[in-house]
């Protein structure tokens, strides 16, 4: 018995039904949402501490903020981000606060920038920068004082470890015939350290977080320790920039170095442009300070991360106004 084709549908036709039921259920049942706001967020070089920290709040941001995507820039050059914050090719970086007063200001290596960085504004302070004096202990350096007539490195030209050599030197009214050898090695291939380690130098200087697993190995291995600041000192270097700070590592954090010890430093700050919104700016805030913890699991100096630190240094800028809502709403 032959069948009347006209009561079914061509199998071309059944097809193409049963994509479009298909479709229909898909838009019905999962709407689409809204593209995601990316983020390009600058941070130190691949590697870094401040790499790391961009890494772990990038994190945080994308599991936490709603509709925003955060991507992390990694750049060995400090200018490179604050240039590119500042034309807009970036939304927030890592800045550490003497070279963005330095920005501002158009002082030390910024003297003869023709840009202005004045739409940059602060959104918090991420975590502290000490600036550590390291010794060997068979060299009797007890102080700033007794560094004079010693074998030291200054760190390459124009890095930050040479700056603060530069620094120490123009508070004590040294140059460099005070010493018996300054050298300018940079951390590159270990040479600084390999240098300490075999005795050619005594003294170098250490700017970074604490712990620090390379710090330990001197400890450990090189019979190094750290130099406490006296008072005097102390307060010529802080007059010296407006972004110093003083700053403490406690004691027991190295357990071959247990000693305490008062230092000057940074602080690493997270910036943004007055372009970003207002919601943005306090949706991140909000969400780093509920992970908290996770900030400090990653690594303890995080875990100081807070709005209300005890001292801040002038990094030239104005908080932006999400920030500042942030925070009153905190009473911080």
């Amino acid at each position: 018995m032959l069948t009347n084709p006209s009561k079914f549908a061509s199998p071309t036709r059944w097809i193409k039904q049963s994509l479009l039921i298909s479709i229909w259920l898909l838009v019905t049942l999962y709407p689409s949402s809204s593209p995601a706001f990316d983020i390009l967020m600058g941070t130190g070089e691949t590697g870094s501490f401040s790499h790391f920290t961009g890494r772990t709040i990038c994190r945080i941001i994308n599991r936490n903020v709603d509709d925003l995507h955060c991507t992390v820039v990694p750049a060995d050059n400090a200018v490179f981000n604050l240039t590119n914050l500042q034309g807009g090719s970036l939304d927030i970086s890592l800045v550490d606060s003497r070279m963005l007063y330095d920005a501002i200001e158009r002082r030390g290596n910024f003297t003869f920038f023709d840009i202005s960085y004045d739409n940059l504004r602060e959104m918090v302070t991420v975590y502290d920068i000490p600036m550590s004096l390291v010794v060997r202990k068979n060299a009797e350096i007890t102080s700033l004082d007794s560094l004079k007539g010693k074998r030291v490195n200054a760190g390459a030209p124009r890095s930050s470890q040479h700056f603060v050599m530069d620094t120490i030197m123009g508070i004590k009214n040294w140059s460099h015939e005070d010493f018996s050898l300054m050298e300018e090695l940079p951390p590159s291939l270990s040479q600084d350290t390999m240098a300490f380690c075999h005795g050619t130098i005594q003294a170098m200087v250490h700017i970074g977080v604490h712990p620090d697993s390379s710090l330990q190995q001197l400890f450990r291995l090189c019979q190094a320790r750290l130099v406490n600041l006296g008072q005097e000192d102390m307060d010529k270097l802080l007059k010296s920039h407006p972004a110093f700070i003083r700053t403490e590592i406690a004691a027991d954090t190295y357990p071959l170095s247990p000693e305490g010890v008062t230092t000057f430093g940074t602080q690493m700050k997270l910036v943004t442009s007055d372009s970003l919104d207002d919601k943005t700016v306090y949706d991140i805030l909000d969400a780093l300070y509920r992970k908290r913890s996770y900030l400090n699991n990653a690594h303890p100096t995080l875990g100081e991360f807070s709005g209300s630190q005890s001292e801040k240094g002038d990094a030239g800028i104005k908080p932006h106004p999400g920030s500042i809502s942030f925070f009153n709403k905190q009473g911080l």
